[in-house]
């Protein structure tokens, strides 16, 4: 190719070319004139980018190299290989550092439950600007007060088991933070993790120079719906984090919804009343979507039926809509627990065994059963064998887990009353003991007055602590309480492992230890006699 120059360029070429070994009797030299230059055949020795108009010369320092640059950048990015945008974070570790450093209301002590605070808007700004990822993938969405990780995690597992590849996202974790995001039940992986916040900065940044940043809980939700889209999952089991109405999860359009049991909760955030607890959780409905819950309080149902009207969804409950029954056994073969029989028109399930410990598990069972079956109604191929065999090896970190055998200590996660009270009855159903010490801690946004009330019943001995969040109750704060109502003497440590250390001076061989009353309490305990896994 042929290039018209100045006669001085011309030169400089021709010199700078002689200087690299270049001669006009070079065989790699085409020919050269006065005003015509044809270029080497190579230009393994000289660095040269060429445009046809308006070319100007730059010798490098200290290089005997010319450039011969252009005002017009098209025909070089031709030749220049397209650089890739520069990774935000280099380890694992900085992802995560800076993800923790966003707001987090799971941690905050003093918070407004309104329409700025938790702002849909600024999720969907969020997932706008990835994509959005929710919509490419079928969902199920699952709120209520306690029992959404059992059930999502029970109706993944027989979804699963029917050869769908199915995303299960719930909160909050207990040791680790990728037990939120599971696919096949495998949790996302560091390196993964790590490749998604690269992916996700670029469009926080943008929202924060906007004053409209995200917040842990709703980034992270977003990397659960990207991870998901990623993998084409065929089903996304997603979990609320907090209420329903305006949790960052109530941006999806889900295929089912479920409603497990509704108690008193977060007060100070959801209201004061069972009443206004379900009109929150009720905000999840949408419009002619299935819903499938267990029995309610009274109250609590009579909402969800005029909330489920005005959306003019199916409501269907167990026991009531759904033929459902369960009931507690012992046997050499499977020792203390509890089986259900669920029938419907399409579905039967007689006489099955609930893979979790506790009635509580066996109505939450029943909940994932019927929205199983409600999906077979929708026209998914769901095999009822096959969903049994999944049942069964449904496995649940800090839900009546065993973590020590000497001195026995169970941890369980209870963190309201009504799961204070599911516990203690299932620690007498399947837990032998000769006496029990319960070290308690829980957080300030809870019904502390009510889960202190419940603990009295279960304990021989109480032991008071706090776990590492900033919303932990004082254990003095805990004792008071505890001895106003019930007029029971009790202890207090200032850690957890004082607290451990003091109840095994206590006990004897036949005796047990429970650790519960908040995620963050039972996420300590389990990370003292089993270190984290890799991941």
């Amino acid at each position: 190719m042929f290039f018209r120059m100045n006669l001085s360029i011309c030169k400089k070429i021709v010199s700078l070319y002689e200087t690299n070994g270049y001669t006009k009797n070079n065989p790699r030299w085409g020919c050269l004139s006065s005003i015509n230059i044809c270029m080497p055949l190579t230009f393994s020795e000289v660095s040269v980018i060429i445009s046809p108009r308006m070319a100007t010369t730059k010798k490098r320092p200290g290089k005997n190299t010319l450039t011969i640059t252009s005002k017009k950048t098209s025909s070089s990015a031709s030749v220049e290989k397209v650089k890739r945008p520069a990774r935000a974070f280099r380890t694992y570790e900085q992802a995560l550092q800076y993800l923790f450093d966003k707001t987090d209301y799971e941690k905050q002590q003093k918070l407004r439950y309104n329409v700025t605070t938790f702002d849909l808007e600024r999720m969907n700004k969020l997932l706008k600007g990835l994509g959005n990822p929710h919509k490419k993938t079928k969902s199920i969405h699952i709120a209520g007060t306690k029992g959404k990780g059992s059930t999502a995690t029970m109706l993944a597992k027989m979804i699963e088991a029917n050869g769908y590849k199915v995303g299960l996202y719930t909160s909050p974790h207990v040791t680790t933070l990728h037990e939120r995001i599971v696919i096949n039940s495998k949790m996302v992986s560091k390196k993964e993790l790590l490749d998604l916040l690269n992916r996700v900065q670029p469009v926080i940044e943008k929202l924060l120079s906007a004053s409209d940043g995200p917040t842990f809980f709703e980034i992270m939700t977003a990397l659960a719906f990207m991870y998901f889209a990623d993998h084409e999952v065929d089903f996304a089991v997603i979990e609320t984090g907090l209420g329903g109405r305006l949790d960052s999860t109530n941006v999806i359009l889900p295929e089912l919804i479920g409603i497990t049991s509704i108690s008193i909760d977060h007060q100070n955030l959801l209201g004061q009343t069972i009443d206004c607890i379900a009109t929150e959780k009720a905000g999840v409905m949408k419009k002619g979507i299935p819903v499938v819950t267990v029995p309610q309080d009274i109250l609590a149902m009579r909402v969800l039926k005029k909330h489920a009207t005005a959306q003019k969804a199916p409501l269907v409950v167990t026991g009531k809509d759904v033929d459902f029954s369960y009931r507690f056994e012992s046997s050499r073969e499977h020792g203390p627990h509890t089986r259900i029989c669920l029938t419907t028109p399409s579905s039967r399930f007689e006489h099955l065994r609930v893979p979790l410990p506790g009635e509580h598990q066996a109505i939450n069972c029943g909940l994932a059963l019927a929205m199983l079956d409600q999906l077979k109604v929708q026209g998914y191929a769901i095999d009822d064998q096959k969903a049994v065999s999944g049942l069964s090896e449904v496995k649940l970190a800090g839900r009546m887990e065993m973590v020590s055998e000497d001195p026995r200590i169970l941890v369980d996660a209870a963190h309201n009353a009504a799961s204070i009270r599911a516990l203690v009855q299932a620690i007498g159903q399947h837990v032998p003991y000769d006496s029990m010490v319960i070290i308690f801690g829980c957080n300030n946004d809870k019904d502390v007055r009510g889960m202190l009330t419940e603990l009295q019943y279960g304990a021989d001995k109480v032991i008071f602590t706090r776990s590492n969040s900033p919303k932990a109750v004082f254990p003095s704060d805990l004792s008071e309480l505890y001895t106003e109502l019930c007029g029971k003497m009790c202890q207090t440590a200032l850690s957890l492992k004082e607290a451990i250390r003091v109840a095994r001076s206590a006990i004897s061989r036949e005796d047990l230890i429970c650790v519960t009353g908040s995620f963050y309490l039972v996420g300590q305990a389990k990370q003292m006699f089993h270190p984290e896994p890799s991941i």
